[in-house]
C-alpha cells in the first residue's frame, strides 16, 4: 500500500503499542464480566471519574475532529456551538434532572425507563428508533475513519481500515463489556487530549496565532465575513442560524442529547451510587469544555494552511493538516489520538446498541410472545453474540451510509428527526403526573412523523439544512400532542408512577427512606 504521509518508524511502534496496550486492557477488564448487569451496566460499580471521562470521549469520536472541522472550514467558529452550547449547560440539566431517575429506577436503557412510565409499545419504538440511529453511527465512525483519515493521509485501502477498526474494537467490547468500554475510555482520553492539543498548538503556530488566523480568513473576501461569528443571522443559508442554535439546540438538541442518548447516559446507569452518576455527568460537562478547541479550531486554520482545499472536501482538512504539519513521533500520537477517538466511540455504540436490542426489542418480543425472560447467562451470551452481528454489518454497509458530502449535517439531521418527541415525553414524563401511556405514544409517532414532514416540505426554513428548526418545532409539537392525548385518557395508577416522577419521590417519605438506604 502507498504510504502517503510516510509515517517513521517512531509513529508505528507509537501506534501499535496503543492498539496492542487498549487490547490488553479490555481483555483484562474479562474477568469482571460474570453475568448480564456485569456486561451491559458494569455491576453498578463505575466511579465519578471514570464516568465523565468515559461521557466524553464516547461522545467525541474521529468523526468529530473530521466532521467538525470541516463544518468549521465551510461556516466558521459557529460549528463549535455544538459543543459550547450543545454540551455543558445540557449535561449539569441532566445531572440534576434526568439521570438521578434514570439511576434509581435500576434500568438497564433508557427506552425501558421510557417502558416503566408509560408501556410497552412506547419502550419498543424508541428503541427501535435507537437501534437504527445507533447503527448507522457506527457505520458513519468507520467509514469516516477509514476513508477520510486512513486513506487520506496514510494511503491505505478504505475496505482494509474499516475491517480493522470494527475487529479491534469488536473484540475487546465483545469480551469485556462496558467495563471494558469505560476503562479503555480512560486511558484514550489521555491519548486524544495531548494529541488533539498537540495538532491546534502547531496549527495556530504556523498561522501566526489567533488575531493572524482572524485577518488572513477575513482578507479572503465576502465569503468568510461571518466565519468568526459565534451566532450567525436568522436569515443565513447556512445550517447554524442563532435561532436554530438557541432554541432548536440549546433547549431541544442538547438537552434531549445528553439526557436521552443511551451511548451518554448508560454510563450513569453503572454508577456505584447517585452521587457518582450525577458527578460523572458535570465532570463530563466540565472536560467537554476543551473539546471546541481541539476539534473547530483546526478546521479555521485549514483555511489558510490547505488553501487547495474545495469546500465540498473540507471534511479532509484535519487529515490534510496532519500529513502537512506534524513531525515524526506526534504524527504517530495523533493517529493514536483519533484511533482512541475512534475506538472509544464505536465501543460505546457498540454496547449501548446490543443493551437496547437485548432489554428492549428481543427481550420485548419475547414477552410478547408469551416467553419467558432469558437468565442472566442467555442475556450475556445474546448480548455478546449480537456484538458480533452488529460490528460486522456495520462494516458491511459502512461505505453506501456514510459516503456523503458533509458527514456532520448528516449525522445531526438523523439526530434532529426524534429527539424533540424524545425530550417532550421524558421531561412530561417526569415532572407531570397527569401524562399517559397513550399521551406518550402519541407523541413519539405522531411527533416523529411531523420531523419527517418539517424536513422534507421545502420552503419551511430559510436554512438549506432545517434540522435545528426540525428539533424545535417537532419538540413543540410533540408536547401539545402528549398533553392533549393525555388529558382525554385515563390517569396512570398512582401505584405506577411512584418513583418515576418528581412529585412522588419529593413528597413520598417512603421512597426517600429507600434512596438513603440505597445510597449508603
Amino acid at each position: 500500500m502507498e504510504n502517503v504521509i510516510g509515517l517513521a518508524g517512531i509513529d508505528l511502534v507509537i501506534i501499535a503499542v496503543y492498539m496492542l496496550g487498549t487490547l490488553g486492557l479490555g481483555f483484562f477488564c474479562t474477568k469482571y464480566v460474570g453475568n448480564a448487569e456485569d456486561f451491559f451496566v458494569s455491576g453498578k460499580s463505575l466511579p465519578f471519574w471514570a464516568i465523565g471521562f468515559s461521557i466524553v470521549v464516547s461522545d467525541i469520536g474521529a468523526t468529530d475532529f473530521v466532521a467538525v472541522a470541516g463544518a468549521a472550514f465551510r461556516h466558521g467558529v459557529s460549528a463549535a456551538n455544538f459543543d459550547w452550547m450543545g454540551s455543558m449547560p445540557a449535561m449539569v440539566f441532566a445531572a440534576f434532572v434526568f439521570v438521578p431517575y434514570f439511576w434509581r429506577t435500576g434500568v438497564f436503557t433508557i427506552p425501558e425507563f421510557l417502558g416503566m412510565r408509560y408501556n410497552s409499545m412506547v419502550q419498543f419504538v424508541q428503541a427501535l428508533i435507537w437501534a437504527v440511529v445507533l447503527f448507522l453511527g457506527l457505520a458513519i465512525m468507520l467509514w469516516v475513519t477509514a476513508d477520510k483519515l486512513m486513506h487520506t493521509v496514510l494511503g491505505w485501502n478504505e475496505y482494509a481500515s474499516v475491517w480493522l477498526m470494527a475487529v479491534v474494537t469488536g473484540l475487546y467490547t465483545f469480551s469485556g463489556g462496558l467495563t471494558a468500554v469505560v476503562f479503555t475510555d480512560v486511558v484514550q482520553l489521555v491519548v486524544m487530549y495531548v494529541g488533539g492539543l498537540g495538532l491546534l498548538w502547531l496549527a495556530l503556530w504556523e498561522v501566526g496565532g489567533w488575531s493572524a488566523l482572524q485577518q488572513a480568513v477575513l482578507a479572503k473576501g465576502d465569503a468568510y465575513a461571518n466565519h468568526f461569528t459565534i451566532l450567525l443571522p436568522h436569515d443565513t443559508t447556512g445550517p447554524f442560524p442563532w435561532t436554530g442554535i438557541v432554541f432548536g439546540l440549546g433547549i431541544v438538541l442538547a438537552i434531549a442529547y445528553m439526557s436521552g442518548n443511551q451511548v451518554i447516559v448508560q454510563r450513569t446507569l453503572g454508577a456505584r451510587t447517585e452521587w457518582d452518576a450525577k458527578g460523572g455527568m458535570l465532570l463530563g460537562g466540565f472536560l467537554k469544555s476543551m473539546i471546541p478547541l481541539m476539534v473547530a479550531l483546526p478546521g479555521l486554520c485549514a483555511i489558510i494552511l490547505v488553501p487547495h482545499l474545495p469546500v465540498e472536501e473540507a471534511d479532509r482538512a484535519v487529515p490534510e493538516m496532519i500529513r502537512l504539519l506534524l513531525p515524526a513521533g506526534l504524527r504517530g500520537l495523533m493517529f493514536a489520538a483519533l484511533f482512541a477517538a475512534l475506538m472509544s466511540s464505536i465501543s460505546g455504540t457498540l454496547n449501548s446498541a446490543t443493551t437496547i436490542f437485548i432489554t428492549d426489542i428481543w427481550g420485548q418480543i419475547r414477552r410478547w410472545s408469551g416467553q419467558s425472560a432469558y437468565t442472566e447467562k442467555q442475556a450475556l451470551n445474546m448480548g455478546r453474540g449480537f456484538t458480533a452481528f452488529l460490528i460486522i454489518i456495520s462494516a458491511l454497509l459502512a461505505k453506501p451510509i456514510a459516503d456523503r458530502e458533509s458527514i456532520y449535517v448528516f449525522s445531526q439531521t438523523i439526530l434532529s428527526m426524534f429527539q424533540g418527541p424524545t425530550l417532550a415525553i421524558l421531561l412530561l414524563g417526569i415532572i407531570w403526573p397527569r401524562a399517559t401511556r397513550w399521551g406518550g405514544l402519541a407523541g413519539l409517532v405522531l411527533g416523529v412523523t411531523f420531523c419527517f414532514i418539517l424536513n422534507y416540505t421545502p420552503g419551511l426554513f430559510p436554512s438549506e439544512n432545517p434540522f435545528l428548526f426540525v428539533a424545535w418545532w417537532s419538540f413543540v409539537f410533540a408536547l401539545a400532542v402528549t398533553i392533549i392525548v393525555s388529558l382525554l385518557t385515563p390517569r396512570e395508577p398512582e401505584e405506577k408512577l411512584r418513583g418515576l416522577v418528581w412529585s412522588s419521590v419529593v413528597q413520598s417519605t417512603a421512597a426517600q427512606d429507600a434512596l438513603k438506604e440505597r445510597n449508603a
